[in-house]
C-alpha cells in the first residue's frame, strides 16, 4: 500500500514538473518570438522602424541592429518618453518602458550641451539648430539662442551648424521671436531677423536700392556709406537710420567743378567723398571755409536739404571746428523758432545762418581724436534734436 501510495506520489510530482518545465519552454518561446518594434537614428534624428526578437535588447544589440560593429565604438543614447537622453552601453539591457526610441552615432566621447537648462552628453562635437530644437521639442513659432557671456547671445537657425566647445557646457535657450525695427528715410520697417541686407532694407521701404547714395546714421559715430551689397546688423547699440541721397539729380546743366582752394585732412576728405555730396574748400571774407552742398536734414524741418560749411582755422586740427552755417537758413515746420540761429555770416555773398552750437567742457577738442568727420557728427545731432527726432 505504502509502495503504491509512492508511485502515485512520484508519479504526480513528475507530472507536475514537467507541466512546470512545458510552460517555462512556452514563455521562453514566446518572449524569443515577440517581433519589438525600436526606433533608431544618427546624429540628423532622421528615425528608422527596426524589429527586434527581444523585450530586453542590449546597448550592444541595438547598435548592431544599426548596422554597427563592436570595433566602431557605438555609442547608444536612449531617448525617453519624458525627454530625457541616457546613454546605454553595450551590456546594459534598456528598459523599453521608458522609450523605443534610440541615437547610435560612433564616438568615443560626448560633449556636455543644455537645453531650455536641462543637461544631455552628446555625442559629437557639433549640433544643428535643428536637432537642438528637436531634443528640447521647442515650438517652430520660438527663436533658439546660444547663450554667451562676453558677446550678444548668437540667434541659431535650425540649418546652422554649432561647433560644441571642448571643457564647457553650450546652453541653448528658446525665447519669443524679437523684432527688429529700422528707420530707412522716416519710414520703419520690421525684420524678423536681426542682420537685414541693405537691398532688402531698401526694397521694403519703397526705394530702389541702385538709385541712391545710402548713410548709415549711428549714435556718436560719423555717419558711414553702405553698399547695395551690405548688410545692417541690428544688434549693434545705437543704430538710428538710414538717410538717402539722390544718386543722379540734374536740372540740365552740367556741375562746375568743385573749389580747392586749401586741403583737408586725408580722413576729412575720403569721407566727404564716400557721402557722395557736393563738397568745396573755399577762401573767403579772410576765413577759410569747408561747403558742403545738399546737406539732408532730418524731417520736421521746411526744407529737405541745405547748404552746410564749417569754418576751418588756419591752423586746424589744433585748433577746434566751432559751430556751423545754413544757407538757406533752416526753419521748424511748427514755426516755433530756433534758438541761437538769429545771426547771419556772409560767405561768398550768401547769407548763411549761425547755429552757434559749442563742445562743452566734459568731452573738449581733441586735435588727435577730432576732425571734420566727428563735427559733423555734432551737426547731425543738433539738426536732429531742434526738431525732436
Amino acid at each position: 500500500m505504502r509502495r503504491a501510495n509512492g508511485v502515485d506520489d512520484l508519479s504526480s510530482h513528475n507530472s507536475i514538473n514537467q507541466e512546470s518545465l512545458t510552460m517555462t519552454i512556452e514563455h521562453q518561446e514566446t518572449d524569443r518570438g515577440k517581433n519589438t518594434t525600436v526606433e533608431i537614428a544618427g546624429l540628423d534624428l532622421n528615425f528608422h522602424a527596426f524589429p527586434l526578437d527581444t523585450n530586453t535588447p542590449t546597448g550592444g544589440k541595438i547598435a548592431k541592429v544599426a548596422g554597427f560593429n563592436a570595433d566602431q565604438y557605438p555609442y547608444i543614447l536612449q531617448w525617453r518618453d519624458d525627454g530625457d537622453l541616457e546613454e546605454v552601453r553595450a551590456q546594459e539591457e534598456a528598459d523599453l518602458g521608458k522609450g523605443t526610441k534610440f541615437i547610435v552615432a560612433e564616438s568615443d566621447s560626448s560633449n556636455r550641451i543644455a537645453i531650455e537648462g536641462e543637461g544631455l552628453d552628446w555625442p559629437s562635437d557639433e549640433i544643428s539648430g535643428a536637432v537642438v530644437r528637436e531634443l528640447g521639442r521647442i515650438a517652430a513659432d520660438r527663436s533658439i539662442y546660444l547663450e554667451r557671456t562676453d558677446e550678444p547671445d548668437r540667434l541659431v537657425e535650425d540649418g546652422d551648424i554649432i561647433k560644441i566647445k571642448k571643457g564647457g557646457v553650450e546652453q541653448f535657450r528658446s525665447r519669443k521671436p524679437e523684432i527688429w525695427e529700422l528707420n530707412v528715410q522716416g519710414k520703419k520697417i520690421i525684420s524678423a531677423t536681426p542682420v537685414i541686407s541693405v537691398v532688402d532694407a531698401l526694397t521694403r521701404a519703397g526705394f530702389d536700392p541702385n538709385a541712391w547714395i545710402i548713410i548709415l546714421k549711428v549714435a556718436g559715430q560719423p555717419k558711414r556709406q553702405l553698399s547695395v551689397g551690405d548688410e545692417i546688423d541690428l544688434r549693434a547699440p545705437g543704430i538710428e537710420k538710414i538717410r538717402l541721397t539722390a544718386t543722379d539729380v540734374s536740372n540740365g546743366e552740367a556741375r562746375t567743378a568743385p573749389s580747392r582752394d586749401f586741403a583737408l585732412l586725408e580722413v576729412d576728405e575720403s569721407y566727404l567723398d564716400g557721402l557722395g555730396l557736393h563738397w568745396e574748400s573755399h577762401n573767403s571774407d579772410g576765413h577759410r571755409w569747408l561747403i558742403i552742398h545738399d546737406y539732408p536734414v532730418p524731417a520736421g524741418y521746411t526744407a529737405t536739404t541745405t547748404r552746410v560749411a564749417l569754418m576751418i582755422p588756419p591752423t586746424y586740427p589744433q585748433l577746434q571746428i566751432d559751430m556751423f552755417y545754413a544757407y538757406p537758413p533752416l526753419q521748424r515746420t511748427t514755426g516755433v523758432a530756433i534758438p541761437a540761429t538769429e545771426a547771419v555770416q556772409s560767405i561768398g555773398g550768401l547769407p548763411f545762418q549761425r547755429w552757434s552750437r559749442h563742445r562743452g567742457t566734459i568731452v573738449p577738442w581733441s586735435p588727435q581724436r577730432d576732425n571734420v568727420v566727428t563735427h559733423l557728427a555734432l551737426v547731425e545731432s543738433a539738426l536732429v534734436k531742434e526738431v525732436g527726432e
